[in-house]
C-alpha cells in the first residue's frame, strides 16, 4: 500500500510538521464524568517521569478524603484544596468566592515559579463561571506561565477563551450516569 504524506490515518486531511514545545495546556471539560480522573492520570504519569507536579483544587474542601488526594500525599506531590465545598452548600458565598479567589492566587504563583513540570487546575472553570476571577486573568496567567509548565484544567463549561489557548481540549459527554438512577457516590470510582 502506498503512503502519501499529505494524508493522514484513513485519509484525514494533512497532518501538520510535527514540533517539540517547552509545554502545553490540556482541558478536560464538559457534563461527562471523567475530567480530574483523567487529570490525575497524567499527574501520576508525570510524577513516574521525573516531573515535579503540583494540583490546586477551586471547589473541594479539605473535609474530603479522596484517593487521589491519599496517593498525592504518598508520592510527595504538593497539593492545595483551597475550596469549601459545593457552592449549593455554602453558608457563606462571599466566602466562597474569596476562597476561589485566593486558590487562583495559589495557583497562579506556582505557574509563574518555574518550580513546576505539571499543574492540575482542578474545576478551575467554576471559579470563572461564577465570576471569582475573570477570564482574562486566567488566560493570562496561562500565557506568562513558566515556559515548562504544562497544565491540566478541569471543570465543566470552558469559556471558550480557554479553549482557545489551550492545545488539547477533551469533552467528556455524559452517556449516562449511576447518580441519575439513585446511586450514590462510591470511594474509589468517584473520591
Amino acid at each position: 500500500m502506498e503512503t502519501d504524506s499529505t494524508q493522514g490515518p484513513r485519509g484525514s486531511a494533512k497532518i501538520k510538521e510535527r514540533k517539540r514545545v517547552p509545554s502545553i495546556v490540556l482541558v478536560n471539560t464538559g457534563e461527562g464524568k471523567g475530567k480530574s480522573s483523567a487529570a490525575f492520570g497524567v499527574m501520576g504519569r508525570g510524577w513516574a517521569r521525573g516531573w515535579r507536579v503540583g494540583v490546586v483544587q477551586f471547589i473541594k474542601s479539605g473535609k474530603w478524603k479522596t484517593g487521589e488526594r491519599k496517593l498525592a500525599d504518598h508520592l510527595s506531590i504538593p497539593w492545595h484544596t483551597l475550596g469549601d465545598g459545593f457552592t449549593w452548600e455554602s453558608g457563606d458565598l462571599d466566602e466562597t468566592a474569596a476562597k476561589g479567589r485566593h486558590a487562583f492566587d495559589v495557583a497562579k504563583e506556582m505557574m509563574s515559579s518555574g518550580d513546576f513540570d505539571l499543574l492540575i487546575l482542578d474545576e478551575i472553570t467554576y471559579a470563572m463561571k461564577y465570576g471569582w476571577v475573570p477570564v482574562e486573568e486566567v488566560v493570562e496567567a496561562i500565557q506568562a506561565r513558566a515556559p515548562k509548565t504544562n497544565l491540566v484544567l478541569t471543570g465543566r463549561n470552558a469559556p471558550d477563551e480557554i479553549i482557545a489557548v489551550a492545545d488539547t481540549v477533551t469533552q467528556m459527554t455524559k452517556v449516562k450516569h449511576a447518580f441519575d438512577e439513585g446511586i450514590t457516590a462510591m470511594k474509589g470510582i468517584e473520591f
